[in-house]
């Protein structure tokens, strides 16, 4: 197995086939989630069995379809699909499917919803770099940690799908500073073989605050026609109380959100989330 990656960013150039009388889904993140899960199926049928039946975090997410190019309603439009492995399990597989002749080299068709898709090369159509990425948690981790340089005071982050929180059984649409880095802290705790106290949750609930924000609510239906409301956008957390160490742990946190999202339903398209550049 291949150890050397744990942390995986990938982003598919989709192009549609003909649909005559498709209607198009709105949604599909569920539709994603179901290719994802079957992908790994084909590798290691236990893993995704353990995936499917367990009650925790999933370690992968993904996006909805993103559009690139439109196209007729015959087909040809343009879509980007993005994946992210948070194991090196997930992560050899992803990078299995990724070489020639592989599930995910440029040419294999896939089926989402019932679709049919070609994977295509970029072109002209690249990806954004900043939503590409791999890595190590263990690298991660020491880059910010075993840093000589003071940890930022400041964090940006953007959120590009639909993105809530569970909090006192109940939805919450808005990216606070303690859900966001709490969430960020049970995947980092979840997947990693080094572990960062609870308490870092507490420090960005406490003492950080929401510097600056450009929100918008995005719906996304759900399974059984359910509408789950979250929010996009950007949002700045600054420390109001600043602590050497607990800025260090929250900067690696604030990495970790480009492989792992944050909030609910990430492995359904919810919660896409990177950071932005320090300023």
């Amino acid at each position: 197995m291949d150890t050397q990656t744990e942390l995986l960013s990938i982003v598919l150039t989709l192009e549609s086939s003909p649909q005559p009388g498709s209607e198009v889904p709105a949604w599909w993140g569920r539709a994603a989630h179901a290719f994802v899960l079957d992908l790994i199926r084909q590798s290691d049928e236990r893993l995704a069995v353990e995936i499917h039946d367990g009650d925790g975090l999933k370690p992968f997410t993904v996006s909805t379809l993103i559009p690139v190019k439109p196209g007729p309603a015959e087909g040809g439009a343009l879509y980007r699909l993005r994946i992210t492995g948070l194991t090196a399990a997930v992560c050899t597989i992803l990078k299995t499917a990724l070489r020639t002749g592989g599930a995910l080299a440029p040419g294999k068709e896939i089926e989402l919803d019932y679709r049919t898709f070609t994977i295509r090369e970029p072109g002209d159509q690249l990806p954004a770099a900043e939503w590409l990425g791999s890595g190590r948690y263990d690298a991660l981790a020491a880059s910010k940690l075993s840093s000589a340089a003071q940890p930022p005071r400041r964090f940006g982050l953007v959120f590009t799908s639909p993105t809530a929180f569970h909090q006192a059984e109940k939805t919450m649409p808005l990216p606070l500073p303690g859900l966001v880095f709490g969430s960020l802290l049970e995947r980092w705790n979840s997947f990693a073989p080094i572990q960062f106290p609870p308490e870092a949750r507490r420090y960005a609930e406490e003492c950080l605050g929401i510097s600056s924000f450009d929100l918008n609510s995005r719906p996304a239906w759900v399974k059984n026609g359910g509408l789950r409301l979250g929010a996009v956008g950007e949002v700045g957390y600054t420390a109001l109380t600043y602590d050497r160490y607990w800025q260090s742990v929250l900067d690696v946190l604030a990495g970790l959100a480009l492989f792992s999202g944050v909030g609910v339903m990430t492995a359904q398209g919810f919660g896409q989330c990177r950071r932005l550049p320090d300023i």
